[in-house]
């Protein structure tokens, strides 16, 4: 019982935290970035992204321009910027796993640093909810009802998607526990059997040299 109120505690924390990886970060030309997050299948995820200008009024200069790749668990494409000094994306994941967000510019001498505004969004953190009660011209109280009722559905089926990801390991530890004691038992008897042919070995020579 207790572990289950732990949980959804954590759940709701982390959704309330709510996905949002709002970051400035350095980019250095010799040395590309990569950001990884978790989602679950059937998310909705958002993010853009900029190079700071630190010179205002003045253009971002060819060379602080990026390119940005975001990739699936298993290698899909989901957005690809080639030397831009901004962008965004937006899609539904397909599956669940890592998403990959990588950064680079293009190698120079001497190296360059380029600093760079990026913001990922995923599940209740992509909606902006008072652009939609604007629009929707609802009350209030509608407006926290419809909010909560996301977030308790993003909830359940972050529940249900821990619990298929905690089967998934049980199953890769059962798997890897066969693996080892099928390869401890072959391993002895390998050694049982180098062994006998070490003692037949030995045997057959002092026959020979007739100390038997």
């Amino acid at each position: 019982m207790f572990n289950s109120i732990f949980l959804i505690v954590v759940v709701v924390s982390t959704l309330m935290c709510s996905f949002v990886n709002s970051m400035r970060f350095n980019l250095n030309s010799d040395q590309p970035k990569c950001i990884t997050e978790d989602i679950k299948r059937n998310a909705m995820t958002i993010g853009k992204y900029s190079v700071v200008n630190l010179n205002e009024g003045y253009p971002i200069p060819d060379s602080h321009k990026i390119t940005v790749r975001v990739r699936s668990p298993i290698g899909n494409n989901y957005h690809f910027g080639n030397h831009v000094d901004s962008g965004n994306f937006a899609f539904t994941t397909t599956e669940a796993g890592d998403y990959t967000a990588c950064f680079s510019v293009l190698e120079q001498k001497p190296s360059i640093t380029v600093t760079i505004d990026f913001e990922w969004r995923s599940g209740v953190a992509d909606r902006d909810w008072y652009k939609v009660a604007k629009k929707d011209k609802i009350e209030v109280m509608e407006y926290e009802l419809q909010r909560l009722y996301d977030t308790v559905t993003l909830i359940h089926e972050e529940m249900f998607y821990l619990r298929e990801r905690e089967e998934e390991m049980q199953d890769l530890n059962k798997a890897t526990d066969n693996k080892m004691f099928t390869f401890i038992f072959l391993s002895i008897i390998v050694c049982l059997s180098v062994a006998g042919l070490q003692l037949w070995h030995l045997k057959i020579f002092f026959e020979r040299k007739k100390l038997l």
